[in-house]
């Protein structure tokens, strides 16, 4: 019984019928494919990627129509008898078998149970449709314990020859191994071991065996003792492909024989109903193990502490923040000689011009500590250190790299290059960033030490008592050479006080002065060790934030990734 399949067109819009979302097994590894995909993004090739997306549009797809069907195609080369075999496994003469080559030049259905099967059926693009009556593909299944079993909605497609001459054929068929639910491959004793059919359909969709069924068609034209010779070279070639234990059913749609056990075995998948979830799992488990075919690689080395110490001191360099440590020893020296030098030579170190306010580091000296004004905000200040040299270009470059190169050590080739770009994802804003981040840092370029005040207060007193002996004595000078007759200085030990103040006071202050010289330089040093540490600090901020953070976050991506892959391709 048959009518026309424009009957089945119920013209269901497939986004109207949703997706079962209850949690199974296929849900979760459809979930983690597309989380690994998601993740790939960019990392992986397009082809690879695009062709783990499609999965997973096929299995929403195909999850929105009939669950109660089972699609299952009949996929051969010309002269195979396919045709003819889906005639007697469905007891009907539907399809054409003639001596012409190509035969089916489209899809073909035999179709038990219309209801919900005109959407999966406009889905597969197969046109020609027949609906038959009674149960599945003829075949009357029973329990164990007798009772009638239901088969389920089923679905036969008689497919066009996949070595076809014409074009449009193998295409269709190509689309078809991509979408129905279980795929039964006839062959003959002719070309069972054809080479296109093991390279470029069977040995691809070994992971699909679970829904493969290989007939070994025209086994009437095979003598008795040959059938089981062909039947085991052809499950050896089976073997080769990946389809361990795929069953393998000698039959002839001439004189029958065979076709019972060919129509029991569809039957059985269909009264099973787990066909097409069955090939989704087995889709979702290839694409995952494509895509780790292309990620073929170890678990990276991540950031570790030498590294990114390495990366700094070479950030640190590179920034100029060396000439900036030294600016601060300069500038201490500076200010110290002028705080506790002879103050009658302070004016030398006074027009010297000192290297922080050069280097536009030595603002607000007035402001509280840590008080901060708008025209003083470090933001809106930059450093006027010299352009970076070519060679310190590259020297922040080659740190970089290396810092890359050292985490990702151990990831695969596509990985350790998204990990390298991840690296350098602020290249443009690091050179301005480092240098924001020497204007921040504070110097202590107004802070003075203690004993300098002390040292100071000593040398104006030393200079006052110089100048008050010098004067003394020229007083004294000055009266003996206008002849007044003044009282004689007093004296201590026979040396006159104003001999004492003058030559005391002068010799007290540059003494103090050489004493004084050592003890900056020293202070000069401690001040220049804090300021590299708190400039180091400063950079390794810039350098955590911009540099190893984005290479922690791809490194943590692609473990991510991993386990969405592993999850996927059902390694737990």
């Amino acid at each position: 019984m048959s009518r026309d399949g424009r009957d089945l067109r119920e013209g269901q819009d497939l986004r109207a019928v949703p997706a079962p979302r209850d949690g199974t097994p296929l849900d979760r590894k459809l979930a983690a494919l597309r989380t690994a995909t998601d993740l790939g993004e960019g990392r992986l090739p397009d082809q690879a990627l695009a062709a783990a997306r499609q999965v997973v549009d096929h299995a929403g797809q195909r999850r929105r129509l009939s669950a109660e069907h089972t699609v299952v195609g009949f996929f051969g080369a010309t002269g195979s008898g396919k045709s003819s075999l889906f005639n007697a496994v469905t007891g009907h003469a539907l399809a054409r078998a003639a001596a012409t080559r190509p035969t089916t030049s489209e899809p073909m259905a035999a179709v038990w149970g219309a209801e919900g099967a005109g959407p999966l059926l406009d889905w597969l693009e197969v046109n020609q449709r027949h609906v038959l009556d009674g149960p599945a593909a003829g075949t009357d299944l029973t329990t164990w314990w007798g009772r009638r079993r239901e088969s389920g909605g089923l679905i036969l497609l008689d497919l066009p020859d996949f070595d076809s001459i014409a074009a449009g054929h193998r295409r269709t068929v190509q689309r078809l191994v991509g979408q129905v639910d279980v795929l039964v491959w006839v062959v003959d004793p002719q070309k069972y071991a054809d080479a296109a059919l093991h390279r470029e359909f069977l040995e691809p969709l070994a992971a699909h065996r679970a829904v493969t069924l290989v007939v070994l068609n025209q086994v009437d034209r095979l003598a008795g003792p040959d059938v089981e010779r062909v039947v085991a070279s052809l499950k050896d070639l089976l073997a080769r492909d990946g389809l361990v234990r795929v069953p393998v059913y000698p039959a002839s749609a001439t004189t029958g024989a065979g076709v019972d056990a060919v129509r029991t075995a569809i039957a059985e998948v269909a009264a099973q109903r787990s066909a097409a979830t069955e090939r989704l799992l087995s889709d979702v488990r290839t694409a995952a193990r494509a895509l780790g075919s292309e990620d073929a690689g170890g678990v990276p080395a991540g950031v570790g502490k030498g590294a990114e110490s390495r990366l700094v001191d070479a950030l640190a360099e590179a920034s100029g923040a060396s000439t900036v440590v030294r600016a601060v020893a300069q500038s201490y020296r500076l200010e110290g000689g002028r705080r506790t030098g002879w103050p009658v030579v302070r004016w030398m170190a006074r027009v010297r011009q000192d290297p922080l306010r050069r280097l536009g580091l030595r603002r607000g000296e007035g402001a509280a500590p840590g008080a901060t004004s708008g025209a003083d905000d470090p933001r809106l200040h930059r450093t006027s250190l010299p352009e970076r040299s070519p060679a310190q270009r590259a020297q922040a470059d080659g740190a970089v790299r290396a810092f890359a190169d050292s985490a990702s050590e151990g990831a695969p080739d596509s990985w350790r290059s998204s990990i390298r770009r991840a690296a350098r994802s602020h290249a443009e804003q690091l050179p301005d960033e480092l240098d924001q981040a020497i204007t921040s840092t504070d110097l202590r370029a107004g802070a003075t030490s203690w004993w300098w005040h002390l040292v100071n207060v000593l040398q104006w007193l030393a200079l006052l008592a110089a100048v008050a002996g010098l004067a003394w004595l020229g007083v004294l000078a000055l009266a003996a050479y206008l002849q007044f007759d003044l009282p004689p200085a007093p004296d201590v030990e026979g040396f006159p006080i104003p001999t004492l103040l003058a030559a005391g006071g002068l010799a007290f202050g540059i003494l103090l002065a050489l004493l004084a010289a050592p003890l900056v330089r020293l202070g000069a040093r401690a001040r220049a060790q804090r300021a590299r540490r708190r400039l180091r600090a400063a950079i390794a901020e810039v350098a955590a934030q911009r540099i190893a953070e984005p290479v922690r976050q791809e490194i943590n991506r692609y473990g991510r990734f991993r386990e969405a892959l592993a999850a996927a391709s059902g390694r737990h």
